[in-house]
């Protein structure tokens, strides 16, 4: 079988001064401008996520390890608008047990509507030696003014 070869059509490499900057040999890329990063955390904060288990444990060693706590400590546990408010404390009723889990008790996680499988946000205050932990439902009213503003205002 015989024919014509086709030649390849190669488009000409546009100069960097109409708006592209060069990538490698023969190749171009358009730049894109970057948007202004928030300033850097100056914070000692440290957040974890966990799930609550059927038992109301929450696992993450990297907050309790943040706060110096380990199995055994005694902490108080109180809910305060709507948050988990968590302190170590000599003569707390609840502990870190002793696969350094924390136990959220039935009575404050019905409070905070908190069910088996409910993901929180755990937030260290290590100068108080305090961790707060936030419900699905705290998170939804400190973000809806947030997400509200940057869909422009529409609620929906």
């Amino acid at each position: 079988m015989t024919g014509a070869v086709i030649k390849p059509v190669i488009p000409a490499t546009p100069s960097p001064r109409d708006g592209h900057a060069a990538v490698g040999i023969g190749t171009t890329r358009r730049t894109l401008p970057l948007p202004a990063m928030a300033a850097p955390r100056t914070s000692d904060v440290v957040y974890g996520m966990a799930a609550v288990d059927c038992r109301g444990r929450v696992a993450d060693r990297t907050v309790l390890t943040a706060l110096s706590w380990a199995p055994g400590d005694r902490l108080d546990i109180r809910e305060s608008h709507g948050l988990l408010l968590v302190r170590r404390d000599d003569h707390g009723v609840f502990s870190v047990t002793k696969q350094g889990h924390l136990r959220l008790p039935a009575n404050v996680r019905h409070r905070c509507g908190l069910v088996p499988g409910d993901r929180v946000l755990l937030v260290t205050d290590s100068q108080r030696d305090l961790l707060i932990v936030h419900p699905p439902a705290a998170l939804d009213d400190l973000l809806a003014h947030r997400h509200t503003e940057v869909r422009g205002g529409d609620p929906a």
